[in-house]
């Protein structure tokens, strides 16, 4: 195991140097007339002999051995383009998200570094969405807030990712500049037979909504599940 895991490090440090990720875009649309209103980035490994490798079998390798920060400004960088291009081309004009990770955002230089990323590509800031989970956002929460206020004074979006499975303190949550809340796929999955998937997704809507806050629902595939979305009153 552990000579897997250091051949794993290896190879990701690989990746990095050669370039080896790409980007897959999942839309996000508006419940009440069916508009795109978004776009995720979603980063993939396209290794050599495994073939396309999901985000959860190396993030939190690269995340552990250092290696989150260049990949995190790849994905930043490409996303930004990715959305740059959609808009000259008029294809699309709607921010696109990008997921941080925790070691990210507590860069020092995170700020900073998202602001040389927009201007590398010729990006406004609306163009951006960030997205953070609740853990993220309660561990510090006055430095936390002194960070998105200044993601905000650049225009760019914030979304808490996963909201539901995580700690979140709403005494403190209300207090934090944020644009977006999005019900975890784990709660929609259910939907719309089981009670308590039902019960926690519709107070995340209704919480959302006298927050001001947008409501995204994660995950949506069946029709039921988009009728019970638009039904409890999401956004998107």
């Amino acid at each position: 195991a552990a000579y897997a895991a250091l051949e794993m490090e290896s190879r990701l440090a690989r990746a990095v140097r050669d370039g080896e990720f790409v980007l897959h875009y999942q839309p996000q649309f508006a419940l009440a007339d069916g508009a795109l209103v978004g776009i995720e980035a979603l980063i993939r490994w396209q290794h050599p002999e495994q073939g396309l490798v999901l985000p959860d079998a190396f993030i939190p390798l690269a995340e552990e051995r250092r290696l989150i920060q260049p990949i995190g400004r790849w994905v930043l960088v490409e996303a930004m383009r990715a959305a740059v291009r959609w808009r000259e081309a008029g294809l699309a004009d709607v921010p696109v998200a990008v997921n941080v990770s925790t070691q990210e955002f507590q860069w020092p230089g995170f700020v900073a570094g998202v602001q040389q990323a927009l201007a590398a590509v010729g990006a406004a800031g609306p163009m951006l969405e960030l997205e953070l989970t609740e853990r993220m956002l309660m561990e510090d929460v006055s430095s936390v807030r002194a960070a998105l206020m200044q993601l905000r004074a650049l225009g760019v979006r914030i979304a808490v990712d996963d909201f539901g499975t995580g700690y979140t303190s709403l005494a403190h949550l209300k207090h934090l500049p944020v644009d977006r809340l999005k019900i975890d796929r784990s709660f929609i999955a259910d939907l719309p037979g089981d009670a308590g998937s039902d019960a926690i997704a519709g107070a995340i809507v209704q919480l959302g909504r006298r927050l001001g806050l947008q409501v995204l629902a994660e995950g949506v595939e069946t029709v039921a599940q988009r009728q019970w979305a638009r039904e409890q009153g999401c956004d998107a």
